[in-house]
């Protein structure tokens, strides 16, 4: 008989991960302290970005690293109240961005890639929801020769692993969007940038699916793990577990005994109605750290990055910053009647996932850790998750994602 599985987190690599064990017979319980698509699962900006293969561990963010950090409202910013905090963790991340770790994490960080878009639409037309798959592109744009400049050995790094990709004039720009600012001189457009409809629509459809075939999703507070499971507010389940609770698995971990340096990029965002502006291809505007992207519920303007934990009130300036600076850059855009959102997204230093067993306790399978990359990656994780715990091999090499690569931290 096979041994039931308890997958903690029912975000969307948890019902992933849940979904992919149901196809192979596996019994499944999720459980997730508020239910399906609470998190960053709801709030996010919708992409299967399988081409951004580069980490955020990189010589390129230490050298604007300086420069955004001094304006709190910038792409990167860290509370004081968090600063000693996450000391170590920043040690850590300064390390991983070494150019022979960038090359291996650029690497490991393909190849999962990779196997995720090779999963996506067989995934969705099992699961029902292919007719959500949008494949619109992504046009990120450069203010000046100097910003375009420093982009190129990032697409160099692109092209060596076989990304397609144009690079643009402003006449070439606007044929794909119309009404970007002239201040943008060059631009790249990477057809190969996927998107769901709406991805809070998309998780909650991979519950009801998850549900039609005998899955289980139990709203309770998992407190601990144990030996033969789960402790939960409500009482202990027995089985073999997956991770999956996101910016929050970190803390699970530690009851074991397992130390993983987990933090939180808390992302924020602000989705504006539908009739905003007329957006044909999500729009990234990389040098202020944020991205403008069409939605079935609206055009949702967010992103950047604020390494604050996950007990510091949110800072909603941070959602008004990126609306302003969109509003100077698409000048046709509408900002009143936006609804503000902050989540926590779950990021390791050196900016791989954890996917694996959990060291000295191998009933535990991570599942965790993808920073901004948890929809683009849920389907090849999944597929990882589903051959650990049936004993098939997975399809690529997991030691640059096993959880015991922190050493001493664990």
């Amino acid at each position: 008989m096979t041994q039931d599985v308890i997958v903690i987190g029912a975000g969307v690599v948890g019902l992933s991960a849940a979904l992919a064990l149901q196809a192979r017979g596996v019994p499944v319980t999720v459980i997730d302290r508020e239910g399906p698509a609470a998190g960053a699962s709801a709030g996010n900006a919708g992409a299967f970005a399988f081409t951004d293969i580069l980490p955020l561990a990189s010589p390129g963010i230490m050298r604007k690293a300086p420069r955004w950090l001094l304006d709190p409202l910038g792409p990167l910013s860290v509370p004081p109240a968090y600063g000693l905090r996450i000391a170590p963790w920043m040690l850590r991340f300064w390390r991983a961005c070494s150019p022979a770790r960038v090359a291996a994490s650029a690497r490991a960080q393909t190849a999962l890639m990779d196997l995720s878009k090779a999963e996506l639409e067989p995934f969705l037309t099992a699961t029902g929801t292919l007719p959500m798959l949008r494949k619109e592109g992504n046009l990120e744009v450069y203010e000046g020769q100097r910003q375009f400049d420093a982009s190129l050995p990032g697409w160099q790094a692109r092209a060596e692993h076989g990304i397609d990709f144009r690079h643009m004039t402003p006449e070439e720009m606007a044929e794909i969007q119309p009404g970007l600012s002239p201040r943008f001189t060059h631009g790249t457009f990477t057809p190969g940038w996927y998107s769901i409809a709406d991805p809070r629509v998309y998780v909650l459809a991979l519950a009801d699916r998850f549900r039609a075939g005998g899955g289980r999703i139990v709203i309770a507070q998992a407190t601990g793990l144990t030996a033969d499971g789960v402790l939960t507010a409500t009482g202990p389940l027995r089985g073999r577990v997956v991770l999956a609770a996101g910016a929050f698995s970190h803390r699970l971990a530690r009851t074991l005994g397992i130390r993983i340096p987990l933090e939180t990029e808390r992302g924020y965002n602000t989705t504006l109605p539908g009739e905003a502006f007329d957006l044909r291809t999500q729009v990234t505007f990389g040098g202020h750290g944020f991205v403008v992207t069409r939605l079935s519920s609206g055009i949702r303007v967010g992103g950047a990055v604020e390494l604050g934990g996950l007990d510091l009130p949110p800072n909603f300036r941070r959602s008004q910053a990126m609306l302003d600076k969109a509003a100077a850059f698409l000048p046709g855009l509408r900002t009143t009647g936006g609804k503000q959102w902050m989540g926590f997204r779950p990021s390791l230093p050196d900016s791989l996932p954890a996917i694996g067993p959990l060291p000295g306790h191998p009933h535990v399978i991570c599942a965790f850790g993808h920073g901004h990359l948890g929809l683009t990656q849920s389907g090849g994780t999944a597929r990882i998750v589903a051959d650990l715990a049936t004993g098939a091999v997975p399809p690529i090499g997991l030691a640059p994602f096993s959880p015991a690569r922190f050493g001493k931290w664990t």
